[in-house]
């Protein structure tokens, strides 16, 4: 199994930052296999959609946060060997030709280790402070991953679509991975998912320890998938899985990492990345969480 985990991004985490480059190097060389950043633009005081889609609040845990593309860039020059994940980035949000100049630039620096992954999030603030039509956001997404296909495998690149508008530009500095960075989608509706089984390279779920852990559904689900791919023409095997498992405070370690032994044998899932934000309050003590969560998993 590959194990990752966030970098400290969000919570009384985000307040450690300065030591993200420490953090990053303590987590390759203790055997972790990836590092993650989330992606929050705010978190409004009074929201019209709640966590995730569900309610009107959002957990106070998420105010704080800190720059996603900032932190993996720090992380890979910090590192070797691990992976750098986005689980997610709130795509839509973002203009193409930023976008893929802030991700080509931290895979160049890493080598070729970019796991950019995507969403089209729940928050019509953060869409509102970005200036785009949150109605609008699945089509919005279709056509960012065609304009970023563009940017990275043409030189020089343009697009055109009903949202999107990239001029004919050049474009000669690309990702270290060739021919693009893959695409990994966040999903767990069928629309979504839809997504991922047309166009997506991995599919990114959730579960939350102990409050939310579904192994049936994440069986359904992956089910699911494979079939519309096969729909699709694609071979269900060529669309990775990377689970994010976020921890619910004052959740033992242990229970992690019995979650997560117990999510690959029923699943074959093999790539987990754990979130201590709800639980952990310090890089620090973040560090140490992680070790013992990859003693704990490995021991078993």
């Amino acid at each position: 199994m590959k194990i990752g985990f966030a970098l400290p991004q969000f919570n009384n985490q985000a307040y450690g930052i300065a030591h993200t480059a420490t953090f990053a190097s303590a987590i390759e060389e203790a055997g972790g296999a990836s590092l993650w950043v989330g992606d929050r633009n705010l978190a409004a005081v009074r929201p019209a959609v709640g966590y995730g889609g569900q309610g009107n609040t959002i957990p106070p845990e998420l105010n704080a946060s800190a720059d996603p593309f900032v932190l993996l860039g720090v992380a890979a020059s910090a590192t070797r060997r691990v992976l750098l994940g986005s689980h997610i980035l709130i795509a839509p949000l973002y203009a193409p030709v930023q976008l893929a100049r802030s991700l080509t630039t931290i895979d160049v620096i890493s080598g070729g280790r970019l796991l950019p992954g995507f969403g089209i999030g729940w928050s019509p603030e953060e869409y509102q402070a970005a200036g785009v039509d949150f109605t609008r956001r699945g089509a919005r997404m279709e056509e960012l991953l065609d304009a970023l296909d563009a940017i990275w495998t043409t030189d020089p690149a343009q697009y055109e679509g009903a949202q999107l508008s990239v001029p004919e530009h050049h474009s000669p500095l690309k990702p270290a991975r060739a021919p693009r960075p893959p695409f990994y989608l966040g999903a767990m509706s069928e629309r979504a998912l839809r997504r991922v089984a047309r166009r997506g390279d991995g599919w990114l779920p959730l579960v939350v320890v102990p409050s939310y852990v579904d192994i049936d559904g994440l069986v359904q689900q992956r089910a699911f998938l494979n079939e519309l791919a096969r729909q699709n023409g694609r071979d269900p095997q060529a669309i990775d899985t990377v689970l994010r498992v976020n921890i619910d405070a004052r959740t033992s370690t242990a229970l992690v990492a019995d979650t997560i032994k117990e999510i690959h044998e029923r699943t074959g899932i093999d790539h987990f990345m754990v979130d201590s934000m709800y639980d952990v309050d310090t890089v620090d003590g973040s560090v140490e969480h992680a070790r013992e969560v990859l003693h704990l998993v490995d021991k078993g």
